[in-house]
């Protein structure tokens, strides 16, 4: 049974500088600002060449409200000026008191200075590139590295060639239905270590863990990954340790640092 939003619940509003950073840093920006309280304003900002290509489909995808700002002058960003009205609007209003800044462009420096004079709490999101200015001028800062590009396995051929009196295409029959299979997702991990780390015993509560999962993808579900609750996926984890607390309730803390990393795994079914 879902629980409904508390009135008193922190409220985060998240600003991309999207001419300043690429689109595969959205997911990880919504994955940090979760941890804070729920999400009331999404908004990515930037020019017509760049909402109209690079970033349209993350926009759309993660129900960011896109604010096109058109240069009025060459050399003149209106879309640095827009996201920091914007704040200092929804700041007044009440709408947020926490905001995400997703830049590496010191020049909002000066405005996360503001935001939080007037007591709101600041992260931002941003790569290596940026400078100390902006960094400090934060209450948090979530540094955002560019994975990798991931190797593409060789997949199965859907086509099989027969050799009969002539060659032909013969179509490769379906496989028979396999049992279901048990995933440990890599992110449970980590958002433990996340969580757990502003505690001073270590550990976050399981109902909190969950909560923090459907803020960062509203559609988890641990029988996504074939467990039948939260606690069972935990359990299968080498590197996590529920614990059930005085009074019934379970707790999720991370193990000694001597064991062996979980990597993504694929485990048979029951």
């Amino acid at each position: 049974m879902s629980t409904p939003f508390s009135a008193t619940e922190t409220r985060v509003a998240v600003l991309v500088d999207c001419d300043n950073v690429p689109p595969d840093i959205l997911e990880h920006a919504l994955r940090m600002v979760a941890q804070f309280g729920r999400v009331v304003l999404r908004r990515g900002y930037g020019n017509q060449g760049t909402l109209a290509h690079k970033w349209e489909e993350a926009l759309v995808r993660l129900a960011f409200t896109p604010c096109l700002q058109y240069q009025y002058a060459a050399g003149k960003n209106t879309a640095d000026i827009a996201l920091a009205l914007d704040a200092l609007e929804a700041l007044f209003d009440r709408r947020a008191d926490t905001f995400c800044l997703v830049t590496s462009d010191s020049d909002f420096a000066y405005l996360c200075r503001k935001l939080r004079e007037r007591g709101a709490t600041v992260c931002i999101v941003g790569e290596p590139k940026t400078p100390d200015a902006l960094r400090n001028a934060s209450d948090q800062f979530f540094e955002w590295t560019r994975p990798l590009p991931a190797v593409e396995p060789v997949a199965d051929a859907a086509l099989r060639v027969v050799k009969t009196d002539s060659l032909r295409l013969e179509t490769a029959k379906p496989e028979p239905a396999k049992p279901a299979i048990k995933r440990r997702p890599r992110f449970l991990v980590e958002a433990v270590s996340l969580l757990a780390s502003d505690t001073s015993e270590g550990k976050v509560a399981l109902g909190a863990l969950g909560q923090y999962l459907k803020r960062t993808d509203p559609a988890f579900s641990p029988q996504n990954y074939g467990h039948s609750g939260l606690l069972n996926m935990v359990r299968t984890y080498d590197l996590l340790i529920p614990r059930q607390e005085e009074g019934g309730h379970w707790s999720v803390s991370l193990a000694p640092k001597s064991e062996a990393p979980v990597e993504e795994a694929e485990m048979p079914a029951a």
